[in-house]
């Protein structure tokens, strides 16, 4: 009897890109998913290394030859091992040594390129490099005369303090001071900034206030950054924005958010939890299914989550809705009707709230309506008006409580601190909920914060709250929010830059 031999694992050596975590190819992500132990630069960015999954993170520590020899151990357990490297892994010198010591060993050697930064922050600062370009990277030693004689673009990956010493050595060995340069900091990231300048200004220190790795690019591609700046010039660039939203539903506003530029901080201010009873519910449910209701209103996406998960307990799929009419509140909770594969028979036509919904919805009429009550599924905290108007039109209600909202705990003092005093540029609301508990558990927001409120009652909460709306959606759902506050800022920025005097040119600028 043989025993069997321990499988090897593997060591996957693993292109980061310079930063945007959404530049990560596919390959890449499935490597980070399937990971047993990541082994990562130290400057790869927090946003790549939330995407590595349940595998434990160590920080590359020694020589070459001593972190491959680290690595080759933990595939020897029969681990898969990534090498997470900031960039593209053979165009680190460093890197390409620790891939051939793995290579002289029996042990299996993948690699996932990367986005090299010399082509990719040029790209976000709105500069193309061209065909005929030339990348290095100073921190590792290049000849600069050399580097001076060649023609093309320049993209140089350094550091901030070597810019100036870089530009004047450049300038020494030929090259015209005169060459439009742009340096940028954060390259990809949320924070980028580019200083747009000549050589000769840039080796009088002229991006001092930079620091930490920048990339340096020089040539005349650098004069087509004002009409193909794409990355800073969106209209939310740079804003930091609030979502008082629960864990489960911020990401959607997140992402457009982040299309827009924004930065944006997620604060619950409410967390969704079951109804204290389910009573209430399971004869709702039960009252679908027997025949008992006409009708079935919706007011959010939390209600349609509630009703749907009542289901699931119960074994139901969408078939229980079967001669049960749909009305949504607004298009967001209509969305949330048509994931369960359901088209709603109603959604106001005009404004996007109860009373919208009231000024579409049909009175009951004995001979047109076989079945007289109605099913409206809410939150323990919701208003009356909407059941109020539906009784009024002939129909017979059944106001169940589907979820409660609670109100979720303080955000850290730093935050609160910052919401108070200003450190946010605006604010998006999405219900009245999350307007009074964000005055609760961390004050009002300071008065040139921006508010964004998705509908008129969740407007006119804010407005008893002594807050400015500054933005209101015609269509009250989370993407048409965000598009509404991007709309508002771009309009803002170009009436601020009309109110300006006109300036005289100069060779150093700083885009926005």
């Amino acid at each position: 009897m043989t025993r069997g031999r321990k499988p090897l694992g593997r060591v996957v050596f693993v292109g980061a890109g310079p930063g945007d975590p959404g530049l990560l190819t596919q390959r890449a992500v499935a490597a980070l998913a399937a990971a047993d132990l990541i082994v990562t630069d130290s400057d790869v960015g927090e946003g790549i290394r939330l995407l590595a999954g349940p595998a434990p993170l160590q920080n590359a520590v020694g020589e070459p030859a001593e972190i491959a020899k680290a690595l080759m151990a933990e595939a020897r357990t029969g681990s898969t091992v990534v090498r997470l490297v900031s960039g593209d892994p053979f165009t680190r010198d460093s890197v390409v040594r620790e891939a051939l010591a793995v290579a002289r060993t029996s042990v299996p050697l993948d690699v996932v390129p990367g986005v090299p930064a010399g082509t990719a922050v040029p790209a976000y600062a709105g500069i193309p490099v061209g065909s005929a370009y030339t990348g290095v990277d100073l921190r590792v030693g290049v000849d600069l005369a050399a580097l001076a004689a060649t023609p093309g673009t320049l993209a140089v990956t350094l550091t901030a303090e070597q810019v100036a010493d870089t530009c004047t050595t450049l300038v020494k060995n030929g090259l015209a001071g005169s060459t439009s340069a742009c340096v940028t900091a954060d390259g990809t990231g949320t924070a980028q900034r580019s200083h747009v300048s000549t050589v000769d200004d840039l080796a009088a220190g002229g991006a001092a206030e930079f620091t930490g790795s920048v990339v340096l690019t020089i040539g005349a591609a650098v004069d087509k950054r004002p009409r193909l700046s794409w990355w800073e010039s969106r209209p939310l660039y740079g804003w930091k924005v609030l979502v008082p939203r629960t864990k489960e539903q911020a990401k959607e506003m997140s992402d457009r958010l982040h299309l827009h530029g924004a930065i944006p901080v997620e604060v619950p201010t409410i967390a969704v939890e079951p109804p204290r009873t389910p009573a209430q519910m399971e004869r709702a449910i039960k009252g679908l299914v027997t025949g008992r209701y006409g009708w079935i209103v919706f007011t959010s996406t939390n209600a349609v989550r509630a009703v749907w998960e009542r289901f699931a307990e119960f074994g139901l799929d969408a078939r229980a809705f079967a001669g049960v009419k749909i009305a949504c509140v607004g298009e967001q909770t209509a969305e949330a009707v048509h994931a369960l594969g359901i088209r709603p028979e109603i959604v106001p036509t005009g404004e996007q709230s109860s009373a919208g919904l009231l000024d579409d919805f049909p009175p009951y009429d004995d001979l047109l309506d076989p079945i007289d009550r109605v099913l409206l599924p809410r939150a323990d905290i919701a208003t009356e008006t909407l059941a109020a108007g539906l009784r009024e039109r002939g129909w017979e209600i059944d106001d169940v409580t589907a979820y409660r909202t609670v109100r979720a705990a303080p955000p850290p003092a730093a935050t609160r601190e910052a919401i108070k005093g200003g450190g946010f540029d605006a604010v998006c609301f999405t219900s009245s909920s999350t307007v009074r508990n964000l005055v609760g558990i961390a004050g009002k927001p300071h008065p040139r914060t921006v508010v964004a409120c998705i509908g008129p009652q969740t407007a006119a909460t804010a407005r008893e709250f002594g807050l400015r709306v500054d933005v209101e959606p015609e269509t009250a759902a989370v993407e048409p929010l965000v598009d509404a506050l991007a709309a508002y800022a771009r309009t803002t920025r170009e009436t601020e830059d009309d109110s300006q005097p006109p300036k005289t040119p100069r060779a150093r600028t700083r885009a926005r």
